[in-house]
């Protein structure tokens, strides 16, 4: 089979020419074809962002006016309200209506809170109570007991009643604010009367807990004490990085780490603690039955390793002044300078008599009485500035100080220490003696300032605590007591062998 188009009419079938007819639809195009195919780039809502100011844009832009004044047209007014009607209603039924009804909450809508009643609602003559009533009121003061009995509900002479029987067994003023106080009251005859309590329980103390019950007679007190286990906690650990941070993590309380940290500090300086060292803390610890903990004061300090020795430091309380002594029974040193010889003073700073000369003439220090041969101390770190024979002084030591001081120490039996050697507070520098111009052993004490002696009892002494007698050997039990505690503070537990200094 061929086409007409390509052999021409003459050379084509009749049976071709019938089937090409039937398989072309000739149909004519419509005004939005031919609208189109004249006007292919023409646009009705074109975008009014891009190409500003062109034909097309100012066509959008009449079309996008004429569409809002056509909405406008459309509008009901904006200042004409639309009037409705609203249903009346009985006033039985406006409390439903409104219940029922759909209404803003800022306008007062109550919508699904509450129906007002129906025909079916028979009004009690006589609302039911509760039989009884339990609830908890805290405390705001222990002397404020009785006033918060009566705001519970609690009548007034029933609340004397119950705070004169609790001060019976203790002062109301050691209550803690905060309390908790747990009621139960009762049912009453009369909606008049306040209800009776029939019961009252709180905790009075951490190891004792009160409680008022109701019998035949009235109301009766019942004492229930709580058993409390006092053995201190017991707190080891590595220093490492920060002292502070350590113990914390191992489990001390921040105030108990604050006073361990300021009692180690007497006795040696905490940059110097290592991070290799061991600290060892002691606190106080009540453990009730119940299961309450209080922690109190700390009572053992202790420190070994990292460059600093072995530090042990136990609490001690006399007359209620609290010290820190260490293993010896020896306290902390207190004052600016260190006495420099253990006796009496025998001879004040300022003028007098000379004992040898026979003639008034200034005394530029004091005299300290003293057994021959008894030790000399430095009173303050410093650098030996002279160490040697000094006419009427005899064997004299001069030391210079920071801030301008100075001390000297004279009539010395023997010096124990060279001139530019430098040496510490309570460092043996030299032995009591009567060398120079002297009625006997004693050691001459001089302090200057720039030079310039000074009377020495201007500037405060370190004193040393000692216990002795009854008061070390108890220390010393104590001590050992301490360090009978394991770590963790249970008795249960292995005691560990004291190790004492």
């Amino acid at each position: 089979m061929f086409l007409r188009s390509d052999q021409g009419s003459d050379q084509s079938g009749g049976a071709a020419a019938l089937s090409f007819g039937r398989g072309v639809d000739v149909r004519k195009p419509g005004m939005i074809e031919r609208f189109r195919e004249r006007y292919p780039d023409f646009e009705l809502v074109p975008d009014l962002g891009s190409r500003i100011g062109s034909p097309e844009w100012f066509r959008g832009a009449a079309t996008c006016a004429g569409l809002c004044a056509f909405v406008y047209l459309l509008s009901p007014g904006f200042e004409r309200p639309i009037f409705g009607s609203v249903p009346s209603a009985h006033a039985a039924s406006a409390d439903l209506m409104r219940a029922q009804s759909i209404a803003p909450l800022d306008k007062g809508g109550v919508t699904g809170t509450k129906l007002a009643a129906s025909r079916l609602v028979t009004p009690l003559t006589d609302t039911p109570e509760r039989p009884i009533i339990q609830h908890s009121v805290t405390l705001g003061s222990g002397s404020g007991l009785q006033a918060a009995l009566a705001r519970a509900g609690v009548g007034a002479s029933e609340a004397a009643t119950a705070a004169n029987l609790i001060g019976d067994a203790m002062a109301l003023g050691d209550l803690k604010s905060g309390t908790q106080l747990d009621l139960t009251l009762g049912r009453r005859v009369d909606k008049s009367a306040p209800r009776p309590l029939e019961k009252l329980a709180f905790r009075a103390r951490f190891d004792l807990s009160l409680e008022l019950i109701r019998t035949s007679n009235g109301l009766a007190l019942n004492e229930i004490p709580i058993a409390v286990d006092h053995t201190p906690l017991r707190i080891r650990g590595r220093v490492g990085e920060s002292l502070y941070r350590s113990a914390r993590a191992a489990g001390a309380p921040s105030r108990a780490v604050e006073a361990y940290i300021r009692s180690i500090a007497t006795r040696v300086p905490i940059g110097r603690v290592g991070s290799d060292a061991e600290f060892d803390i002691i606190v106080e610890q009540a453990r009730a039955a119940t299961g309450e903990v209080q922690l109190g004061n700390l009572l053992y300090a202790g420190l070994n390793g990292g460059g600093s020795g072995k530090i042990q430091l136990v609490r001690w309380e006399d007359g209620g002044k609290v010290s820190w002594f260490d293993g010896r029974g020896t306290g902390e040193r207190k004052g600016t300078m260190a006495m420099p010889a253990s006796g009496r003073i025998s001879s004040g700073f300022g003028l007098r008599r000379h004992p040898v000369l026979g003639f008034s003439r200034m005394h530029k220090g004091m005299d300290i009485a003293a057994p021959y041969g008894a030790p000399i101390r430095a009173a303050n770190d410093g650098v030996v500035a002279f160490a040697g024979r000094n006419g009427g002084y005899g064997n004299f030591v001069r030391l210079n100080h920071s801030g301008g001081m100075g001390t000297g120490y004279g009539h010395m039996s023997r010096i124990a220490v060279r001139g530019g050697q430098r040496v510490s507070r309570g460092q043996v520098i030299g032995y009591v003696g009567s060398t120079g111009i002297s009625t006997g052993p004693h050691l001459h004490y001089e302090l200057y300032r720039n030079g310039v002696a000074i009377n020495p009892r201007s500037v405060s002494f370190s004193v040393v605590q000692q216990l002795g007698g009854n008061d070390l050997r108890a220390f010393k039990s104590k001590l050992s007591q301490l360090l009978a505690v394991p770590v963790g503070g249970t008795r249960n537990k292995p005691a560990q062998k004291p190790e004492a200094e």
